[in-house]
């Protein structure tokens, strides 16, 4: 008979990591009494990141006596105590290789059903002292689980645990953790998992993800954690190609045309993609690195790119005022998930400022194919003189059948004519939207500065458009996602402090930022920390793949292994380091 051992509970603190606070609350202790189970948690417990633990479906975290033994064997340590994995409650029996999602228990006045394995996270590592741990419990198949309560009571240490119910299907806790993160992922066994009521919304979405690819030719790495990157590049590392018009198309943005030089013909990129240049300045000072967006149709003869010169910007210089037609520029292959969908519904796309470079693409491609679809151009300038395209996108837009625009400019000039040039004066916000009558049921493809972005997301969710029709893209570094980490001010991204590493190149291309490995750094993900660069992560250990990032140029190597390897053309930077020199998504 199965049994509970020790309740355990701990309220969330503060603790200091790496020269950071985590607020987490995976430190849990042993209760003596009863305590109330309740639909979120015990009484007297919490969560820290509520984004990764917690909630009705993670109410309650379960770890077993039998895994406490292994790990003291295989880790040789004898200093266990319970609540030493973050577990609610430490059990004798349920082996995560027999109890099954759906699996229904009494414990004492409770009902409780099984959800999902845990959600493996670096705070593990931190409680156990043992940096490896998040991947170790997946690779050992002992990730133990969470409930779900069904009917709230009291519990105490000693409680028998009885079956009331079998989960359908009967996916054991292990198959299933096994099927999210180790390789193979078989549609049959997705079929399966997704049959079974009370798998957890977050593993339901991620296992549809993987069913809806997996007869996909050209998928590779797992897309139901990393999500969707874009096909694999054409070419790996940059190829020269010659610049073959340099057109002004406003007072601040040129475009350049590049083609091949060697007879080859070029990938035709995805509407929506961009390309990455490595541009030389100068002989004796490191590349300078750039990603820009295509800004015409799909072409295997030419790539158009087009460049907005800022302030104090060496690269949007340097190509406004030294690059000439017939100059070679270096260039990675297309890449990017930021793509036009095929469909037959309503498209917005919406962009501020140099932002109009990806969804002209998209434009240009509805164009092109003569596209039936309603299709709705949403622009916002300052004024006449930064609107680049102006001309075109009328052009490209009588094209069309259900063709229509709105241009704002938030300060127009004497000479900029109303109804001629823009539509009205202000900035955009979904408010204008409503106001014109665009249909709520469309996609919405966003681009431009990240507070446009930000605004954008957060008003089109609260008008109910649904969060698979919002999709956007941001230039320079996204945002960070470092959970439970206590926010701090960031600077902007720079050397690592100390004395300069002599290893090979690390270019993190969306953040201008070239240095050099130093022995210090155990991965990719410490050197990007070390320069505040923005990075996404959670386990760092291999398994999560919040980290996946494109791998632009260059080799690496893992250590620790990945369990799944990340798409072709990416790199996992929490356990991966450069073999030589490298550029990266960052």
């Amino acid at each position: 008979m199965a049994r509970l051992r020790s309740l355990n509970v701990g309220l969330p603190r503060d603790i200091p990591w790496r020269g950071q606070t985590v607020h987490t609350g995976v430190w849990k202790s042993p209760v003596q009494g009863r305590r109330m189970v309740r639909r979120l948690n015990v009484d007297g417990d919490g969560q820290g990141d509520l984004a990764g633990h917690g909630g009705e479906h993670r109410a309650v975290y379960v770890y077993q006596l039998d895994s406490y033994r292994y790990w003291q064997q295989w880790l040789g340590r004898s200093d266990f105590s319970h609540g030493q994995f973050g577990e609610n409650f430490t059990i004798e029996g349920l082996p995560d290789d027999e109890v099954c999602i759906g699996d229904r228990f009494r414990i004492g006045g409770a009902v409780l059903e099984v959800t999902q394995p845990r959600v493996t996270c670096y705070r593990l590592g931190i409680r156990m002292d043992e940096p490896r741990m998040p991947a170790l419990l997946v690779a050992h198949d002992r990730p133990g689980f969470y409930f779900r309560v069904i009917q709230e009571g009291e519990v105490g240490a000693g409680d028998e645990i009885v079956q009331i119910a079998a989960g359908p299907e009967r996916m054991t806790v292990a198959a299933t953790n096994a099927l999210l993160y180790k390789p193979g992922h078989p549609r049959s066994e997705l079929e399966r998992v997704l049959r079974i009521p009370a798998l957890s919304a977050g593993w339901r979405n991620s296992f549809q993800v993987l069913f809806d690819r997996a007869d996909g030719g050209d998928v590779t790495g797992n897309p139901g954690l990393a999500g969707a990157s874009g096909p694999p590049p054409a070419w790996t590392g940059f190829r020269p190609l010659r610049v073959s018009r340099k057109h002004r198309e406003s007072s601040l943005v040129t475009s350049l045309t590049l083609e091949a030089t060697d007879g080859h013909p070029l990938a035709p990129a995805l509407p929506g993609q961009f390309i990455v240049l490595r541009l030389m300045p100068a002989p004796d000072v490191p590349p300078l690195l750039r990603s820009y967006s295509l800004s015409d149709e799909p072409s295997d003869t030419r790539y158009r790119l087009s460049i907005k010169r800022e302030p104090h910007s060496a690269a949007g210089s340097y190509i406004d005022s030294v690059i000439q037609v017939g100059d070679l520029i270096e260039t990675s292959a297309p890449r990017g998930s930021f793509t036009l969908a095929a469909g037959e519904g309503p498209v917005i796309l919406v962009s501020a400022g140099i932002g109009a470079t990806p969804v002209l693409a998209m434009l240009h491609a509805l164009a092109t194919a003569a596209s039936q679809r309603e299709v709705w151009w949403i622009h916002g300038a300052r004024d006449g003189t930064e609107h680049p395209f102006a001309g075109e996108v009328r052009g490209l837009l009588a094209a069309l059948t259900h063709g229509r625009s709105h241009v704002r400019y938030s300060a127009p000039r004497p000479g900029d004519r109303p109804a001629l040039d823009f539509d009205a004066p202000g900035r955009l916000d979904v408010h204008v939207l409503q106001d014109l009558g665009v249909p709520r049921d469309a996609d919405f493809y966003l681009c431009g500065p990240a507070t446009f972005l930000a605004g954008f997301t957060t008003g089109l969710r609260a008008w109910g458009v649904s969060a698979g029709r919002i999709h956007s893209e941001i230039f320079g570094s996204g945002p960070s996602m470092t959970p439970g980490v206590v926010a701090t001010p960031r600077k902007p991204p720079h050397p690592p402090e100390g004395p300069e590493g002599t290893g090979p190149l690390v270019s993190f291309a969306r953040s201008n930022l070239t240095v050099r490995w130093g022995a210090g750094f155990n991965n990719l993900l410490e050197l990007a920390e070390a320069c505040e660069v923005p990075v996404r992560w959670a386990c760092r250990t291999g398994v999560c793949h919040s980290c996946e990032t494109g791998l632009v140029n260059g080799s690496i190597s893992y250590e620790p292994d990945p369990l799944d390897l990340p798409a072709e053309g990416n790199v996992l930077i929490c356990c991966g380091r450069p073999s030589g020199d490298i550029a990266i998504d960052l």
